[in-house]
This record gives C-alpha cells, structure tokens and sequence, in this order.
C-alpha cells in the first residue's frame, strides 16, 4: 500500500506572512528573508516527516512526498524522512496531485494546506494565485483542496487528510465529508495572523492523524464532482480572462470570468495548468 502526501507550506504552524512561504530568490527582496523563509521550509518538512511516521506506523509500505508549494523545491531533501520518495520541482503532469498515478497508491494526505480565496480569516487564503477569485465545479466553489481532490479521484485514490488552519480543514471536510481526517495546526484570526499549536505539539497530531487516516482508507471515497465537469473561474481582471481563452476550449464567462469543461481529472489538471501559464504571460492592471 502506498500514500501519497501533497505538501503545501501556507498551513503550516508558525506561518502567517508571505515572507514565510516566499523564497529570498524571487523578485522583491522587501518581501522575502533568507531565515524566515529557512526556518518556515524546516518546519514544513518536519510536519510532512510526521504524517509519513504515522503512515508507515499504520501498515503503509511506501510513502511519496509530492512538493506543492509554489516552485514545488521548498522541502529539505536531506532533513525528510529517509523512507520517503520526494517529487520535486514544477510542471508536473499532475500538478499537487502529482504520484496518485502510481500503481498501489490507496490514499492522498494534504499537509500544509490553506482556505479557499476569500474565506474570511483564512491564514495566506487563495486558490492557486492571487488574481483567482473563485474556482467553481460543477457550481461548487472549490479550493486547491477540491481540485486536487477531482484529480485524484480520477484515478480511484480517496483524499485521507488534511492539515492546516481550522478553515482549511472546515472547508475540506465540507467537501469530500467529515471522516476525512482534519489536523487543525492553527485558528485563523486574520489573512496574516493566527493562535498556533507549538511545532512539537502539531507534529505529534499529525503524526496520530496520519496512521487514523490510513487506517481509514476502507471507508473512504474517491472525490467524483461529475464528469464532464463544467469549471468556471473567476478572476480580477477582464484580461486575465482574455488570456485564458487563448487555450482552446476556454471561453469568456461574464465580466471577469472565464469557463471550460473537463471530461475526467486527467484533462481537468491539464487545462488547468495551461490556463493558469496563459493568465501568467503578463501582468493586467
């Protein structure tokens, strides 16, 4: 039995500003800090080593480690679990689903995940970028939780757990149901501010988490949000939209918005990817 784990950095404990999750490589030095952004990718790859500690302690034979934050190359190779796989850097087929592929994979866990953009008080809340203002399947709006989720489901792979703020796991559950397991880390009271569990203390709930999910597999389901799926996105800017359309099989859809269908998870995370590259061309203002 394998488990895949979707490591995102947002929720994790101790982290609330964009200086945390933002590598001092990128572009604005002002927001970035070399041992901010060491000490939050160092306590993410612990709280990833904790869930595949509680998956190995509950039967699971292999464990891979899908890095999906940002340029998917934050997690510490040679701090991680040395009997993990880790998938690394992006443009990956699949994305944050990247590794429920494989043959033998039984279950997904999310770790460091956050809210849904616009949920109120949700620590770092967004869907995928900034400019995104809503993602809808079907009519239900979704978070990166609920994309990767569809992805998954395409290939009979059952979300397990989610780590990250009391909203993201609120939202999580809501969506794929209240016995996937939820590992609060942190109660948000603002975008940038949050109460925190200690690092020690969110690790060790992580940990029992991991090995209650994978123990939870039977009763789990895939996510199916209905093929063919209808995704609508909506976005800040009317060019934004513009630029999607230059996907084929991307149309306007309203002021700011734009609309495809999907007939399974595979062309789901596909058309995603290349709008989200053709909405990044430029900058609209």
């Amino acid at each position: 039995m394998k488990i895949v784990i979707s490591a995102d950095m947002e929720g994790t404990t101790g982290v609330v500003e964009g200086i945390h999750v933002r590598p001092p490589d990128q572009a604005n030095p002002a927001g970035s800090s070399a041992a901010e952004y060491g000490w939050a990718r160092l306590t993410m790859t612990r709280e990833v080593n904790a869930a595949i500690e509680g998956a190995l302690e509950a039967g699971a034979e292999q464990v891979i480690v899908n890095e999906s934050h940002d340029g998917m190359r934050n997690l510490l190779p040679e701090e991680l679990h040395r009997e993990a796989l880790l998938i690394s850097g992006a443009h990956k087929p699949l994305s944050m689903a990247q590794g429920v592929d494989e043959p033998g994979v039984a279950g997904l866990i999310y770790t460091g995940y956050h809210a849904k953009a616009g949920t109120p008080n949700g620590v770092l809340a967004h869907t995928y970028v900034g400019f995104i203002r809503d993602v809808r399947l079907n009519g239900v709006s979704v978070g990166e939780y609920g994309i990767n989720a569809a992805v998954a489901g395409h290939f009979g792979v059952p979300v397990i757990m989610v780590t990250g703020d009391d909203h993201t796991v609120r939202q999580t559950q809501e969506l794929l149901g209240e016995r996937v397991v939820g590992v609060i880390v942190k109660r948000g009271i603002g975008t940038n501010s949050a109460i925190h569990l200690h690092p020690a203390k969110a690790r060790d709930l992580i940990r029992e988490g991991a090995a209650e999910a994978v123990r939870r597999i039977p009763e789990l389901k895939p996510y199916n949000p209905g093929w063919p799926c209808r995704v609508e996105v909506d976005v800040d800017h009317q060019v934004q939209a513009d630029l999607a359309t230059i996907v084929p099989g991307v149309a306007r859809n309203g002021e700011r918005g734009f609309v495809f269908t999907a007939e399974d998870g595979v062309q789901l995370v596909t058309i995603w990817r290349a709008v989200l590259n053709a909405m990044m061309t430029r900058f609209a203002v």
